[in-house]
């Protein structure tokens, strides 16, 4: 896959099929319009093309909203649309004036001057232009004047899915990883940079890895214990250019928390990952997590030897549920 930082930065193709979206999570209903993408690119001889935005549009159009909590971070997405065998990906930085083009001259100057559109795949319920105005009648509308066809995914097609990104938040806040790795189509993904912590989890037997998230908008799961898996990776920069995955140092299997650790200090939240039968020196390494089962909420216990009991039942739990 290739990447584009900027639609100045994408040369337009002679038989490029597009599609457009923010696509947070790549999830089971984007995959339904991806297959379509790569089936309409096979049939023609052309390539796929996907157009996303970056930072996402609601924190330019809406900045006093601070209540959205995306699914996947840049990173996290472009791996996964690598997965999905994209072959080219721009990410264009969303601003004011991007927003402000009307349905045609989003027709014309982007899908059509920057990217040479010759077909696109939209989902049933697709807007684009200035106060999303764009629709699907906008693109059959214009199709003949500027040379290109349009692919809709119908209604029924995506209902038969019956997933959205809210659903998949919802289910997240909720601690029902379950639900939401079934919407997502695999166990759903929080990266993070390994800080260095108070030490508290090493004294009582269970050393711990802190995790400090880099992308403020990124939805943490409900409070609780989880079973994870941990790939212990390399901080990359997404560059304009062939996308080189990020290869594992280790893939190592664990016991998963969030919460405010009631029984320590119950103030400010902590994210931790004790990695089974592990040891090495990870700090300021990249963790990428991987939710495979809610194990129970957070609680609050009497004494440390409590916790320390109950944290061995959750231990036995997870290497159950992880066959080890």
């Amino acid at each position: 896959m290739n990447i584009y930082r900027d639609l100045e930065d994408f040369i337009p193709l002679d038989n490029a099929v597009v599609t457009i979206g923010t696509f947070d999570g790549v999830h089971i209903g984007h995959q339904k319009i991806l297959s379509t993408l790569k089936e309409c690119a096979r049939n023609i001889n052309g390539e796929t093309v996907l157009l996303t935005f970056f930072p996402h549009p609601r924190m330019i159009l809406h900045p006093e909203d601070d209540s959205l909590r995306i699914i996947s971070d840049i990173e996290e997405k472009v791996q996964l649309l690598a997965d999905a065998g994209i072959d080219h990906l721009i990410i264009t930085p969303f601003t004011r004036d991007f927003s402000n083009q009307s349905p045609e001259e989003y027709i014309r100057e982007v899908l059509v001057g920057k990217i040479g559109t010759k077909k696109i795949v939209i989902g049933y319920d697709h807007q684009f232009g200035k106060d999303r105005e764009g629709s699907l009648k906008d693109l059959l509308k214009h199709a003949e004047i500027y040379g290109y066809e349009v692919e809709q995914i119908p209604e029924q097609d995506i209902n038969d899915v019956a997933v959205s990104s809210t659903k998949i938040r919802e289910a997240l806040i909720k601690g029902d990883i379950d639900t939401a790795n079934s919407y997502l189509g695999y166990p759903f993904l929080l990266t993070g940079r390994i800080i260095r912590g108070n030490q508290l989890g090493r004294g009582i037997g269970y050393p711990t890895a802190n995790l400090q998230v880099q992308e403020n908008h990124k939805l943490i799961p409900a409070y609780g214990i989880y079973a994870v898996e941990a790939a212990i990776i390399e901080p990359k920069e997404i560059k304009t250019g062939p996308y080189r995955p990020n290869i594992p140092e280790h893939i190592v299997k664990g016991m998963g928390y969030i919460g405010t650790r009631p029984t320590v200090d119950g103030v400010s939240r902590s994210i931790e990952v004790h990695l089974f039968d592990f040891q090495g020196d990870i700090y300021g390494k990249t963790l990428r997590v991987k939710f495979l089962h809610f194990i129970r909420h957070d609680q609050w216990f009497e004494t440390m030897q409590e916790l320390v009991d109950q944290m061995s039942v959750d231990e036995k739990k997870v290497r159950e549920l992880l066959d080890m």
